[in-house]
């Protein structure tokens, strides 16, 4: 690379990467008067954000084991957020968002629900979990073939896609393609980097205050890039299944087991075409990461034939999506409680940040801007520099128009 730098560019954050995590990051730095920018390398959303169900709850689902967890306190407040945002009174703008659902469900058998009775009375859940009586129940379960209980959470279910796409609006003019391949970190003596492009045999150099790497499992090619050992990263993979069908009825609940994680969760999504996808995912994904496609299909068709079987899919299509949640390490490969986010020792303008889920994603917010305080980086209310050699990112499709697209 030339040493010869034709343009200097400074912000007061940079962000690498454009899923959930960077787009509402960007959004509440840019609120709170900083001139932050955000480089994203492929599609706006890509890999972990559309591959999530787009549930936003407040973590009940983590009690099953009857007791309440330190992940479901810390996330206990989220979906009031979530909806305060929603309605254009939160500390981001998603009014040009669409709900899907605004609750979601948790059925189960007799038998496997016993053990949790006396918990989803106590005064842990009260306002949060309601009994659904026969009279009330949704659509797919008014058919007499189901003899268990159902319970509704006053949580709700977003349109992923709707929500990338209102946060990428938002701040429109500081989204940037980034292509690594004329990208390059620069290492300065006092630790701290800038980020170099180089177009047409000229350097344009980049220097943030602070640059944030939200790339979710892309973090950690970057930590390496970057010779940063802490934090580092864990991947928890799944294989969700995706049920491409004609059956009436959208749903979205979890199905409890005898575990501590749903056994099955559903969602619906709609398709280009008009169509729906009943998207699965539980232990039913946790279970298949390693198994084949095919191996996974033919598991989620036991499941639903056993759990429903008085839904007829069988004109159905199906189709699996692996995915790798990435998560800052944790000591025996544990589930973070909250958003993670914390700067590297070996780069002190470098913050390294994982939501953990997409639930989580103002938490993280919350938690880089606090880091930002630590270190006296306050915002600079400045415009968003011109860096008219750089292309806009596109927005990622869904995974089922991917999927099943004729």
């Amino acid at each position: 690379m030339s040493n010869t730098v034709r343009q200097t560019i400074t912000c007061d954050v940079a962000i690498i990467g454009g899923g959930i995590a960077g787009l509402w990051l960007l959004n509440r730095l840019v609120n709170d008067g900083y001139n932050a920018l955000l480089f994203e390398q492929t599609a706006l959303g890509g890999e972990q954000t559309v591959a999530s169900q787009g549930m936003i709850h407040g973590g009940i689902k983590y009690t099953l084991s009857g007791t309440l967890s330190g992940a479901s306190e810390a996330i206990a407040d989220m979906p009031a957020h979530w909806q305060a945002c929603m309605e254009g009174k939160g500390n981001v703008d998603l009014t040009g968002a669409t709900t899907l659902s605004d609750h979601f469900y948790m059925w189960s058998s007799a038998s496997a629900l016993s053990r949790m009775t006396t918990f989803l009375a106590s005064k842990a859940t009260r306002g949060r979990v309601t009994k659904v009586s026969r009279k009330d129940r949704p659509s797919v379960f008014q058919h007499g073939a189901f003899n268990g209980s159902l319970y509704k959470l006053v949580d709700m279910v977003l349109d992923v896609p709707s929500v990338v796409k209102t946060l990428a609006d938002n701040c429109r003019e500081r989204l940037f393609h980034i292509d690594w391949n004329k990208a390059q970190w620069h290492h300065l003596p006092d630790k701290k980097v800038t980020l170099d492009f180089t177009y047409d045999g000229h350097v344009h150099r980049l220097k943030a205050g602070q640059f944030v790497l939200t790339a979710g499992q892309g973090n950690e090619s970057l930590l390496k890039e970057l010779g940063i050992e802490s934090p580092q990263m864990q991947r928890r993979p799944l294989q969700q299944v995706m049920v491409k069908h004609t059956y009436p009825h959208r749903f979205y609940g979890h199905c409890l087991g005898a575990e501590t994680t749903p056994r099955l969760t559903i969602s619906s999504h709609p398709c280009d075409d008009g169509t729906q996808v009943w998207y699965l995912g539980g232990s039913l994904a946790e279970k298949g990461a390693d198994l084949s496609p095919e191996e996974v299909i033919t598991n989620a068709k036991k499941e639903l034939e056993e759990l429903m079987p008085w839904v007829d899919l069988s004109k159905a299509r199906w189709a699996t999506l692996p995915v790798d949640r990435a998560e800052p390490k944790q000591r025996n490969f544990a589930r973070p409680d909250k958003a993670f986010a914390s700067v590297a020792e070996e780069c002190p303008n470098m913050i390294v940040a994982w939501p953990t889920k997409l639930t989580l994603s103002p938490n993280l917010a919350d938690e880089v801007i606090e880091l930002l305080h630590q270190h006296s980086q306050l915002p600079s209310r400045g415009d968003a520099p011109e860096l008219a050699f750089l292309d806009r990112p596109p927005l990622a499709p869904t995974p089922w128009d991917a999927a099943f697209g004729d």
